[in-house]
């Protein structure tokens, strides 16, 4: 179990562990807020600083941003929405508006209170791979004391991304991981124990990453020093339809702070469900229990099994703030980590698609060197494309060279091997709009997200999708949707280029440019790289899916017909007999060659897979025998060529299910587990979070042998918790296979 740092960290040679107000910041040339352009009515922190004292709805209100605007400074202020102002009757219009604002500023986290000490004081700055600590103070509000309870803590969010990053006690707080555990159970009994150094770290961790205080930096005449919260502005196609100016409406960047062994890594701390922003429309900022588990969870699954994803770190409930969805919930903050959650609608928000109709609040007109500082800060600091003399770099008198067809490209390639893991894998995303595609090919915004049950390739896993935009048959074809939007968007940028030559264009390129010489550029740029960005993209998901099935099949040679011979046909038979996925997948690791040798071993391991079905009153099990038996023989033949890549020593069948073990996940997120684990969170906090934590724990660790895999003796011979872990592998009820979730968090 992970714990708290102690004084004696650096000496004893651990890992020296900063309080979260101590974490290194990046540079400014590595800094989001001070290279990208903030709202003008914000336009630093400490005119940010001065408007909460005043005029605070200025980061509450939905309004479209200045065109030329990246981001928003906003604090985090998790309150129910909309807000319960009261004054007299007979006050006037501006008595109202005053009423209003003095109701936000005595909510706003304007007190300043001590940072936590500890360790951290002599191991801050250049020592953690930042520019020097201890900058950032603390600030709470006089009104909001909400009640905050930790309810998840992931610890490999945590260790591979923060490790500098002192949790405290936090972990001894959560409890053992237990799926047994009886309700009522008090999870932190061993707490009591620790330091008063770790007590201190765990409890401003909860306070910043619940939005009850909040982190920044304002004083000073060194405003490249200066830091505070940030949401971002973007746009984005919805369902297929423009909807203009979207954003941050419940995510707010916290910090950003450099991996203390690899420093060209930053990692941005976000929090979802703090509070309104600019970009929240008639929305309130906030997020439930339900949806903030299912993030959690499947963020840190989804690492677990390769695909690239956002990650978690902390889950803090707030059971005293009522949320209306459906019906009225309570709200929860969850803690998000990723290099970047830049997006492709960041891009489309600078240099829109010319459409009349939105679904949001309105959109802004181009603004093409806004797109440039983003397009450059994307290219050099979050995409780190190669093999670019960029502008003002030492010796370069001129403008630099050209990113714009590199930055599609890469985000091309990135975007595809994401998705060809999706397919791999049976994920399904649900909502795959140009606001939801990340600019680095991270699986990002888990909303009504579903692994495969029963293999269906037309499965839509969002019941509010109708018309099956984003069904897990079409998603490969969707992500190439959302780049077209990216080239359209760079494409007059791209076309410049390509007249000056492959040089860079610079600052104020377009301010003369005509209507016409922009659509010429923009024609241009689409012709230029369209072609060769749907090849990519083709080619490096086709490339990636054909090597994660031969990882899942157990194979080591990639032949050119594996795709048309075993991979299609396998996912026919699973779709004509309604079999499991994953359980399908998981009982192949055990097949030998030898079995299909000899007509009982067959049909006894072909019974085995028909156990798989969901529907076995409708099974043509004659039908079924035959589709397996000629499949499964041509699967051994296919293993058997290959047994001299093994190496001459190798017991190769037992190798094969080793490795396959390895690539076939005997746990997996399946739906009716994470409704199972929302209902005891949210009906028994405390023995709540230590099965969350245990759940947890087997999506972090999917391929081990969760239940006795394997063991034949009879279940009442299992101990409850083996019992459990079982359970947790299992298909699940039949009514809930297949289960559609909403939008709705």
């Amino acid at each position: 179990m992970a714990s708290s740092s102690t004084a004696n960290d650096q000496t004893n040679g651990k890992r020296a562990r900063v309080p979260i107000s101590a974490l290194p910041l990046p540079p400014t040339s590595h800094s989001l807020i001070h290279a990208l352009t903030p709202d003008p009515y914000t336009p630093s922190p400490a005119a940010w600083r001065d408007t909460r004292t005043d005029r605070p709805s200025l980061q509450r209100r939905a309004r479209l941003l200045a065109p030329e605007a990246h981001f928003s400074y906003v604090a985090p202020c998790p309150v129910a929405f909309p807000y319960r102002v009261e004054y007299s009757e007979d006050a006037d219009g501006e008595a109202q508006v005053r009423a209003v604002e003095d109701w936000m500023v005595a909510r706003e986290a304007l007190r300043e209170v001590p940072v936590a000490a500890g360790v951290g004081e002599s191991v801050r700055g250049e020592e953690l791979g930042g520019q020097g600590g201890g900058r950032l103070r603390k600030y709470v509000s006089e009104k909001r004391d909400e009640e905050r309870v930790l309810i998840g803590l992931a610890e490999t969010g945590w260790r591979d991304c923060v490790p500098h990053l002192d949790v405290g006690d936090a972990f001894e707080l959560l409890g053992n991981p237990s799926l047994s555990v009886p309700a009522g159970q008090d999870a932190g009994a061993g707490a009591s124990d620790a330091s008063e150094e770790a007590v201190a770290a765990r409890k401003e961790l909860i306070d910043v990453l619940s939005g009850h205080a909040m982190l920044m930096h304002g004083e000073g005449e060194d405003v490249q020093t200066h830091w505070a919260p940030w949401s971002l502005r973007y746009s984005g196609h919805q369902f297929g339809t423009w909807a203009g100016q979207l954003g941050d409406g419940r995510a707010i960047s916290l910090l950003s702070t450099p991996h203390p062994d690899q420093p060209d890594i930053h990692y941005e701390l976000q929090l979802k469900g703090a509070g309104r922003t600019p970009f929240s429309r008639m929305a309130d900022g906030l997020a439930v229990l339900r949806s903030s588990i299912r993030e959690f969870l499947c963020s840190e699954a989804m690492h677990a099994l390769g695909i690239p994803t956002t990650r978690s770190l902390a889950l803090i409930s707030l059971p005293k703030l009522p949320v209306e969805r459906e019906r009225v919930e309570y709200a929860c903050v969850l803690t998000r980590i990723a290099p970047s959650f830049i997006r492709i609608g960041s891009f489309e928000g600078l240099n829109p698609p010319a459409q009349m109709f939105f679904l949001g609040g309105g959109q802004q007109p181009s603004n093409l060197d806004a797109l440039r500082v983003l397009g450059e800060w994307v290219a050099r600091r979050v995409l780190q494309l190669p093999d670019i003399r960029w502008r003002g770099e030492p010796g370069l008198g001129g403008p630099g060279d050209a990113w714009g067809t590199k930055l599609v490209l890469e985000v091309a390639r990135r975007n595809a091997k994401m998705v060809a893991g999706w397919q791999v894998y049976g994920f399904m995303h649900g909502v795959i709009n140009t606001d939801n595609v990340s600019i680095m090919g991270l699986t990002i915004d888990y909303g009504p997200y579903a692994f495969m049950d029963v293999f269906d390739s037309w499965h839509i896993c969002n019941h509010s999708d109708a018309e099956g935009r984003y069904a897990y048959k079409y998603q490969p074809a969707v992500i190439i949707h959302a780049l077209r939007s990216l080239l359209n968007s760079l494409a007059p940028i791209i076309g410049a280029e390509d007249s000056l030559g492959g040089k860079a264009v610079s600052p104020g390129w377009a301010e003369d440019a005509s209507e016409d010489k922009i659509k010429e550029w923009s024609k241009r740029g689409i012709e230029l790289v369209k072609e060769e960005m749907e090849r990519v993209a083709e080619e490096t998901c086709a490339v990636e899916y054909g090597r994660l099935m031969h990882k899942r099949l157990g194979l080591r040679r990639i032949d050119k017909d594996d795709e048309s011979k075993l991979a299609r046909p396998l996912l026919t038979i699973m779709e004509d007999h309604k079999l499991d996925f994953h359980g399908t997948f998981r009982r192949l690791c055990f097949f030998r060659p030898s079995i299909a040798s000899s007509e009982d071993d067959l049909k006894a391991f072909i019974d085995s897979l028909l156990t798989l079905t969901s529907e076995p009153e409708r099974l043509d099990r004659i039908r079924a025998q035959t589709d397996w038996s000629g499949w499964l023989r041509r699967y051994a033949a296919r293993i058997e060529s290959e047994r001299d890549l093994w190496g001459a020593d190798a017991d190769v069948d037992a190798e094969r299910e080793r490795e396959a073990k390895l690539a076939n996940p005997r746990f997996v997120l399946r739906q009716w587990v994470l409704e199972e684990v929302i209902k005891k969170v949210e009906t028994d906090a405390e023995s709540g979070k230590r099965i969350l934590r245990k759940v947890l724990h087997m999506a972090c660790n999917p391929y081990e042998a969760w239940g006795a895999e394997g063991q034949t003796q009879d279940e009442s011979q299992l101990d409850t918790e083996t019992r459990e872990e079982r359970r947790y592998c299992s298909m699940g009820e039949r009514k809930l296979l297949g289960f559609q979730c909403s939008c709705s968090s």
